[in-house]
């Protein structure tokens, strides 16, 4: 398959910080992937999304998106065919589902009979049409990842990114939302993810990066890592690369 996202010498540093965030990072993602970053406290995971989302610049170094003709296109062009789920929540507590969700989908210019049918979909599916109505302040932290993850995909996103996704939430809501996922991934969307669940990032990614202090230090499959460093887990794998020690 065909990348989707070319990272080329990205850096990252900080004003007022003596060491780089992100140090020389290049790597492709594929067309369809479910690519996992995984890293300790400070690898740089939160500063490689921002900037793949287009939220951060970087100091050096160039992020390029192809269409499904092959064509480079930039970051700034891409934007509306991007989704971003961050782990903070993204939506406005005083509001319904159904009002945040219009909100938002007017910011993509989707048209209002088109995303008033999207709208009701999109929460059947996530189990949210019962609440569709009430304020999202007063619901359970399960269902408030729903309503962020219905925000983040609301404009069918070729590319959608993750963070920490399931967190805080219970077993029935993080199975419906990972199984969502899966049926948003086999539908055609890449999906960039990065948690600190590591069982649940092997059950669901097929592409596993690895940073620490800032570099990329693996990239491959899960199945390839695991031969070649003779472990049984992503989360061995992981202690393995970046050691035991206590992470700031």
């Amino acid at each position: 398959m065909a990348a989707i996202v070319e990272i080329q010498n990205l850096s990252k540093q900080y004003s007022g910080a003596s060491e780089y965030s992100l140090d020389n990072v290049s790597f492709q993602i594929k067309r369809g992937d479910k690519l996992g970053i995984f890293g300790p406290n400070g690898a740089g995971k939160t500063t490689l999304m921002s900037i793949l989302c287009g939220i951060i610049s970087p100091s050096d170094g160039s992020v390029t998106f192809r269409n499904k003709n092959e064509e480079k296109i930039e970051l700034r062009s891409m934007l509306f065919k991007l989704g971003y789920v961050p782990q903070d929540f993204s939506f406005y507590p005083e509001l319904s589902p159904y009002q945040n969700l219009m909100y938002f989908g007017a910011l993509y210019g989707i048209p209002k009979p088109e995303l008033k049918k999207k709208i009701e979909e999109l929460l059947s599916v996530l189990g949210l049409s019962h609440v569709m109505h009430k304020k999202v302040g007063k619901f359970s932290g399960g269902m408030k990842r729903r309503v962020n993850l219905a925000i983040g995909i609301i404009n069918d996103p070729e590319v959608l990114f993750l963070d920490e996704p399931t967190v805080g939430v219970d077993v029935q809501s993080k199975n419906a939302i990972m199984t969502y996922l899966e049926e948003l991934n086999q539908q055609g969307t890449t999906i960039i993810y990065t948690s600190h669940h590591m069982n649940e990032g092997q059950e669901f990614c097929n592409c596993i990066a690895l940073l620490d202090k800032g570099s990329l230090i693996a990239l491959d499959t899960l199945d390839n890592l695991l031969s070649q460093h003779e472990e049984k887990s992503l989360e061995a794998l992981f202690l393995r690369l970046t050691g035991i020690e206590y992470r700031d």
